[in-house]
């Protein structure tokens, strides 16, 4: 069920954890896909092999400045452990997300949390399935797309419905999307379903007059935050590793600044990042963004275990 970090080595040159056996506060583990739609298949397979891969210059001392954070890359006495990749079939939708979901599990219960590394775009729909009894949950969505689709080509566990799912989860009780941007997938049905829901859309473009407070404003104090974050969420420039680049994009320093004002807030409970596409990437300028950024959420949780010590 479970491998190791790969050829890429683990991220970061974290020591490897066993799912069996958790000791540490913090457990990465990748899984190139959940519920592939037979048109697209599994196409970001290999993405969690690229971003370990992109964080490979700077593995090795987690008492290195990240400047991200004005620190060290872990506060000292934090255990992060990299788990490796969740052993998935393309084929067999239903057995890869009971590993993820089981595999989830396994770190909530051991007092761990989880952050993922993807992946397509269903991955997160088991992932936030496995905290039914660790709730009540704010889901912050950061993407290019809203994913409230009901069903695409028969199937509604697939990338389209990410956050349709989840508001049918009911230990999820709030959704904020941050991001959404340009023309994609979405009829006036779906964005009208997650309106009649109570999600919370901030679209990109409403992200430099003042929708960046507004997102933050819409996470509870001292909630429950797990982040789904979607690599097409970021500008293509700096992120071209997706199925569908759209110009308009958050930057790095938007997406940084969103996440450490969650962190400052809230509790982040778990992360993932998915949708990258590592043949579209160019000389890996995404992995290494997407690895900068997983190194900072890494780094902005670890901050919060030592606090709460």
């Amino acid at each position: 069920m479970f491998g190791g970090g790969g050829e890429a080595g683990n991220l970061l040159g974290l020591p490897t954890g066993d799912f069996d056996e958790i000791a540490a506060d913090i457990v990465v583990f990748g899984a190139d896909c959940a519920t592939p739609y037979g048109s697209v298949g599994a196409y970001c397979a290999g993405g969690p092999f690229a971003i370990r891969t992109g964080a490979a210059a700077y593995a090795g001392d987690t008492g290195k400045v990240n400047f991200d954070l004005g620190g060290p890359v872990l506060p000292a006495g934090v255990r992060a452990v990299d788990a490796g990749d969740l052993s998935v079939d393309a084929v067999d939708a239903p057995g890869n997300r009971a590993k993820v979901e089981n595999a989830t599990k396994a770190v909530l219960q051991a007092g761990a949390v989880p952050i993922l590394l993807g992946g397509d775009d269903s991955v997160p729909i088991p992932f936030l399935q496995a905290y039914e009894a660790h709730g009540p949950l704010t889901v912050l969505q950061i993407d290019a797309h809203i994913d409230w689709r009901d069903e695409v080509q028969g199937e509604r566990m697939g990338l389209s419905s990410t956050m349709r799912r989840a508001s049918e989860m009911r230990h999820v009780e709030r959704i904020v999307q941050v991001g959404a941007r340009g023309v994609g997938s979405a009829g006036m049905d779906a964005l009208e379903a997650a309106t009649a829901w109570g999600a919370h859309l901030i679209p990109a473009h409403e992200l430099s007059a003042g929708g960046m407070e507004r997102a933050l404003d819409l996470i509870p104090a001292r909630a429950q935050v797990v982040i789904c974050f979607d690599c097409d969420a970021l500008d293509p420039a700096i992120m071209p590793a997706v199925i569908a680049a759209t110009a308009g994009g958050l930057s790095y320093g938007q997406a940084l600044h969103l996440i450490k004002g969650v962190a400052a807030k809230a509790r982040i409970a778990g992360f993932d990042l998915v949708e990258f596409m590592p043949e579209r990437d160019r000389d890996q300028a995404g992995a290494r963004t997407a690895a900068q950024l997983v190194t900072s959420v890494l780094g902005l949780v670890g901050r919060q275990v030592a606090e709460m010590r």
